[in-house]
């Protein structure tokens, strides 16, 4: 590696990198499109702290955020963007050449 070449660690997105919005990231790209119940479950957040993700994420185009209705419940879905889909693929790609740099023995 040259001293001039640009460590991995400088290309992670401080949007996408954060602990819960990867997992929204994540959970929405598995899924497709999730309801806001699901994902509050499953990142054990309160709903006013996933709210703020979710405006966070959406803000910057990553998620698409749809309010409606099933049956006379109101529901909110989140499905992810294409910006949000390249967003997470080039995160994903930044910690897997992290991960390339460390062997478990480097670290023992």
């Amino acid at each position: 590696m040259t001293a001039d070449a640009v460590h991995p660690v400088t290309g992670l997105d401080d949007v996408v990198h954060q602990r819960v919005r990867l997992g929204i990231l994540t959970i929405a790209h598995e899924a497709r499109r999730v309801e806001f119940g699901y994902l509050r479950t499953q990142l054990q957040l309160t709903a006013g702290n996933l709210s703020q993700h979710l405006g966070v994420l959406e803000t910057a185009g990553l998620v698409a955020v749809e309010k409606g209705y099933e049956g006379k419940r109101g529901r909110t879905w989140v499905t992810l963007t294409a910006a949000g889909t390249t967003a997470l693929a080039e995160e994903i790609g930044r910690l897997k050449q992290l991960i390339a740099r460390v062997t478990l023995d480097d670290l023992l």
